[in-house]
């Protein structure tokens, strides 16, 4: 179910949580909100891109796989594309086991141009369907300076000091 946008109000862009008009920062994603005009904006952008998109893929398109998988796979993930506006197609693997006991193995392919759209699309459904967004992931990208006192883990956030090996916490291991 959508929610309506409202102008007056503020949005975080990650995670879409509501919030009064002067609140500034996501509590859960700590990011900085968009007021509800802008998200309106977006959403008009985004509704005209894809009312502009032609659905049809022809023969001069250059084309690029982003997906392999089996059938019922492949014709899901066409679905959630279609959704989105994307039109893409899907092609057999050229090669078969030959023994009659693995499935079919599709290629789901799509026009470039498309690319960075889709690629955009999978981190969200990457993000949604492993339940990452109820997490902070502001400390993902983290990296170890051995040579400062404390350090950061990327993993749960904690911080520790860079004489211990492993997260005091979760217990990722740095050696």
């Amino acid at each position: 179910m959508k929610r309506a946008i409202e102008a007056e109000l503020q949005y975080c862009p990650n995670c879409m949580d509501e919030y009064r008009a002067e609140i500034t920062t996501c509590a859960a994603c700590r990011i900085s909100l968009v007021s509800g005009k802008e998200m309106l904006a977006a959403q008009q952008d985004l509704v005209r891109n894809q009312a502009g998109r032609n659905m049809v893929i022809s023969p001069d398109d250059e084309l690029v796989s982003i997906r392999k998988g089996p059938l019922v796979q492949m014709k899901d993930f066409q679905t959630m594309l279609k959704r989105e506006g994307i039109p893409s197609i899907a092609v057999s693997e050229d090669s078969n086991c030959g023994q009659g006991s693995c499935g079919t193995n599709l290629f789901v392919q799509i026009r470039r141009e498309d690319l960075q759209d889709v690629v955009a699309i999978l981190e969200r459904d990457h993000i949604r369907s492993t339940g990452l967004e109820d997490h902070d992931l502001s400390t993902a990208g983290a990296i170890i300076d051995t040579e400062a006192e404390q350090a950061t883990c990327p993993a749960c956030g904690y911080s520790f000091s860079t004489t211990e090996t492993t997260c005091p916490d979760c217990g990722l291991c740095f050696a």
